[in-house]
């Protein structure tokens, strides 16, 4: 795919607190890919969020542990109840996504070479 074309297109991401969607999205668009967007589609009660503007190209589902996010937000107040219901409003993205990468044991750098080679086979 002709790469200019490739990074126009509408990329979601979504997944539960602390998974990396923000810092995913940073290094998208620090790569060019502009059209890339988060949904913070776990605090929604409204389970199709993700593809308010339509059916995204490439919807991407980053996933962590709770200790995982516990660590990465360095706070030990999370439940797994709580994680739970996070996930309940995230579970009509996951069944819908394109990609799903658990990014727990990945550092930003693989996450977003992932994300890319997968973008590249789009």
């Amino acid at each position: 795919m002709d790469p200019d074309h490739q990074r126009q297109l509408h990329v979601v991401i979504v997944g539960p607190c602390a998974s990396g969607k923000s810092t995913l999205i940073d290094g998208l668009h620090a790569q060019g890919f502009d059209k890339a967007r988060l949904v913070a589609q776990e605090h929604s009660g409204v389970r199709d969020l993700w593809k308010l503007r339509g059916r995204p190209d490439c919807l991407i589902y980053l996933d962590a542990r709770l200790e995982t996010i516990a660590a990465r937000q360095h706070r030990s107040d999370w439940t797994i109840e709580y994680l739970d219901e996070l996930l309940d409003r995230l579970k009509n993205a996951r069944s819908e996504c394109d990609v799903y990468l658990p990014t727990d044991e990945l550092s930003i750098e693989e996450v977003l070479d992932n994300v890319i080679e997968c973008l590249n086979e789009k």
